[in-house]
């Protein structure tokens, strides 16, 4: 076990008020696709690029080229907790976690057992009538047609994540900045730290043991108290 781990092992072992705020990076271990990598929809081709398709205007615009791609590209019901979503949902539960904060849309923390998960993108298990407001879970977005339509009304349904062009919840971006600042300590996994307004989360820790784990470099390296380089999944699996 090389010295940062043994660090990070120490810190966390006598904290009681650790966050973590993840990225993608979190989700590629359970096979889930990360947009900015290599191998990541960003550089696959399509008729659109994807941040295109993943913005408000061309989802008004051409709901159901939308749907095609976000069935095929964006709801990996299959996808199960990796060895890093399993231990923070441990920790929670053994009083050292407050809270998850993700970029993520899948619902893999809350499917290892996190209760307390800010979630800065939506989530693909939130899906709601336009119209009436109605409900509906993934696996009726995954399975429908087309345009998924409410049951009750006929209106049209949307899921529940932050697409280009729309602001993040406002309650959760409250609730998320608020975790960050009284945390002890603050762990940073599996994102870049490059897409804001996300990544301006890390300005409001005012601790003394901030943790980047990443595999690869990060503009925010140098702010870090500890630094790991590596997979999130087998870091998290030896703490």
């Amino acid at each position: 076990m090389t010295e940062a781990l043994e660090t990070l092992k120490r810190w966390v072992n006598e904290s009681d008020n650790i966050v973590f705020f993840g990225g993608a990076g979190v989700s590629t271990e359970s096979g889930i696709p990360d947009f900015r990598s290599v191998d990541g929809l960003y550089h696959q081709q399509y008729d659109y690029p994807p941040e295109t398709i993943l913005s408000h205007t061309f989802y008004r615009k051409k709901t159901e080229e939308f749907y095609r791609f976000y069935r095929a590209k964006m709801l990996a019901l299959d996808a199960r907790p990796n060895a890093a979503h399993k231990k923070l949902a441990q920790w929670e539960q053994e009083g050292k976690l407050r809270a998850v904060v993700t970029q993520n849309i899948d619902g893999l923390h809350q499917a290892a057992g996190s209760r307390v998960v800010y979630e800065l993108h939506g989530s693909v298990h939130r899906n709601y009538c336009e119209k009436c407001g109605a409900f509906y879970d993934a696996a009726y977005i995954l399975h429908s047609a087309g345009v998924p339509v409410c049951e009750k009304c006929g209106g049209k349904i949307k899921p529940d994540v932050v697409l280009y062009e729309e602001g993040l919840d406002t309650a959760t971006m409250q609730g998320a900045v608020k975790a960050i600042q009284h945390a002890d300590i603050l762990i940073v996994g599996g994102t870049s730290l490059t897409v804001y307004p996300a990544a301006g989360l890390i300005d409001y820790y005012d601790g003394r043991k901030l943790v980047l784990i990443n595999k690869s470099v990060t503009p925010m390296d140098s702010r870090a108290d500890l630094l790991l380089q590596g997979s999130i999944g087998e870091i998290f699996g030896q703490l």
